[in-house]
């Protein structure tokens, strides 16, 4: 079983970065925004011609609009770049497919020699199971982390796994081990349902959610909370995105062991974003 839990929560401590823009482009563009704007007025001062000003800051607010929006995708955690990646990368055949190869294959899942059960909904037989809670930060209520923003909603306990399983290719018909077990960095691309939402003219919590706070020595307390959940259960359909090994029989499915990028999505004005990590969705039926 491969416990996701910490990664999750590093990776929304650290979503207010804009890792896919460079260091070197803020510190480069800058000091050409200010020497743009200065030629510019001076121009409209000397000249009296407010073309260039006006057209100078058309194209600063278009560069600023294409940034912005880089970092916006990368603080909802890529998962627009990773959809349209894979979206745009055509199902593999792993009849064709040659040892080593990156592969997106698409089928039925069914469990290993491992299962995994919801922690909420007590679903059972999945082969990926997350449970995130949020609490609003506002004034008002016990200490804020100072990492923690007010006045948002803010991931308080997540608890996300992964182990090995089947995936049986709807192309080729082939079953292939995949390896989303301990020690494999996993990329979960799927989406939380909400069941529990709390809010200021109902905090009233239900016994249930009550006992489940309490069994993981969380506060029980009325607040605003949400809880989300989701899985993918033996016999859904899942795309997987990962590094190909043959061995006689054998066909095996692993995290690739370097970084691949997506490219330039240009249709989606998206800059490369490195991938590390199997790459789990949900597939389409």
């Amino acid at each position: 079983m491969n416990d996701l839990s910490n990664a999750s929560l590093i990776e929304h401590q650290t979503s207010f970065s804009c890792k896919p823009i460079p260091s070197l482009a803020f510190y480069t563009l800058l000091p050409l925004f200010f020497i743009g704007l200065f030629v510019s007025i001076f121009i409209l001062v000397v000249v009296h011609n407010a073309a260039f000003f006006f057209s100078f800051l058309l194209l600063s607010a278009l560069v600023a609009s294409f940034l912005a929006w880089n970092a916006i995708n990368w603080r909802h955690h890529n998962r627009s770049a990773f959809m349209f990646f894979l979206n745009s990368f055509p199902d593999s055949d792993l009849r064709l497919a040659r040892e080593g190869q990156l592969v997106k294959v698409t089928g039925v899942a069914s469990c290993g020699n491992l299962s995994l059960e919801t922690s909420y909904e007590r679903v059972g037989r999945c082969i990926y199971a997350s449970t995130l809670l949020y609490e609003y930060g506002q004034f008002g209520l016990k200490p804020v982390d100072v990492k923690r923003s007010c006045f948002q909603w803010n991931l308080a306990y997540c608890e996300r796994f992964s182990t090995d399983f089947y995936i049986t290719d709807r192309k080729s018909g082939i079953r292939a081990m995949v390896k989303a077990g301990s020690g494999c960095k996993v990329i979960p691309l799927i989406t939380d349902s909400k069941l529990v939402t709390t809010t200021k003219q109902c905090r009233v919590l239900s016994p249930h959610f009550t006992n489940w706070l309490r069994e993981r020595n969380l506060s029980a307390d009325a607040r605003l909370l949400r809880l989300e959940e989701g899985y993918i259960q033996e016999g859904n359909t899942v795309t997987v995105t990962g590094m190909l090994l043959k061995n006689d029989d054998v066909v095996t499915i692993v995290q690739p062991p370097e970084l691949f990028s997506t490219g330039c999505l240009w249709q989606k004005l998206l800059l490369p974003i490195d991938v590390d990590g199997l790459i789990l969705a949900p597939g389409c039926s």
